[in-house]
């Protein structure tokens, strides 16, 4: 990820996530119902941030560039049952 990248998840993490990670949005936070883990994806165009939220606590799984998530949710995420 270049400088850039690394600036605008920085910045998006701390605007999206330090206050209320677990708020839907309809462009930015979506809960992924249908999985187990990870519970949220982030949307920072263009990556995708898959997040838990754990006693209060924001977990990053990983920072994904768009076009790989669904590898990284086949191979990584826990469907649920």
């Amino acid at each position: 990820m270049d400088a850039r990248g690394r600036a605008r998840v920085k910045d998006g993490l701390n605007a999206h996530l330090v206050l209320e990670p677990m708020k839907e949005s309809r462009s930015r936070i979506k809960r992924l119902r249908e999985m187990d883990r990870p519970e949220f994806r982030l949307r920072l165009d263009p990556y995708r941030v898959f997040y838990d939220v754990i006693g209060g606590r924001v977990v990053v799984l990983a920072i994904v560039p768009k076009q790989e998530t669904a590898e990284w949710l086949d191979a990584h995420g826990v469907k649920s049952s």
